[in-house]
């Protein structure tokens, strides 16, 4: 299925030389690549929002508690 966009690219890619066309085409690998991971961590981050929700919730009851402690950071 080749949309108006595609042809478009084709178009602009045929007047090129080849050595150009070879890094644009690996540019667009990486940036579909990109696209795929970033879509993946969203997809992953939208499944776990609920626990991470949990414990924000209880993070806030332990402050209100007086349970919770000041991070040492020189600790870590």
């Amino acid at each position: 299925m080749e949309t108006t966009a595609i042809y478009t690219v084709v178009k602009m890619m045929e007047t090129l030389p080849e050595w150009t066309q070879n890094r644009v085409v690996d540019l667009v690998r990486e940036y579909l690549a990109d696209l795929e991971d970033e879509a993946e961590w969203d997809e992953l981050f939208a499944a776990t929002q609920p626990q991470l929700q949990d414990f924000a919730r209880q993070a806030l009851r332990e402050i209100e508690e007086g349970k919770a402690e000041l991070m040492d950071y020189d600790r870590l």
